[in-house]
């Protein structure tokens, strides 16, 4: 694809033809990875991996944010996006009011993103922020914090409309 080597390799680099950009492609085994993802994060912009390890990566990547019950989920083509929480269903909690609904509320505001809907992006953004600086928070996120105010799965999704 008219990479050049960098260094020898196993890295490489070549120009986005559209922008004139340098791209670089660091390829890695899954395990050194999850090892510098987690220690030099800002070096990385666009992860393609395979499915399993993209599991194992995007859960250790939450866990640095407050964990899977705040991370949102994208899958996208050049024709085709779907939004999802990037957590299981957990049936445990079904019925409970207990989980943190932060992943598919994110996941919402990046399909209004990608719609084009920015204003309503913007809302959802101002009123999590505002939600969670107040620090009235899920179970998962009152562990966390000192002085945190626990809420229900409801309360805290009115506490984000309260936040916008």
């Amino acid at each position: 694809f008219g990479a050049v080597e960098i260094d020898g390799g196993p890295w490489c680099s070549f120009k986005n033809p559209d922008s004139g950009r340098e791209i670089v492609v660091k390829d890695v085994i899954a395990d050194a990875f999850l090892q510098q993802i987690l220690l030099r994060p800002a070096e990385y912009d666009v992860i393609a991996t395979l499915n399993l390890n993209g599991d194992y990566i995007s859960d250790a990547l939450a866990a640095q944010v407050g964990g899977i019950g705040i991370a949102p989920g994208a899958n996208l083509s050049d024709t085709v996006a779907m939004f999802e929480a990037t957590h299981g269903t957990a049936p445990k909690y079904a019925g409970k009011d207990q989980v943190n609904p932060g992943s598919l509320i994110l996941s919402a505001e990046m399909m209004l993103r990608h719609m084009g809907w920015t204003e309503a992006a913007d809302l959802i953004v101002k009123g999590m922020s505002g939600a969670i600086q107040a620090k009235t928070v899920t179970y998962d996120l009152e562990r966390l914090m000192d002085g945190a105010t626990l809420l229900s799965c409801s309360g805290f999704g009115a506490a984000v409309v309260d936040n916008m």
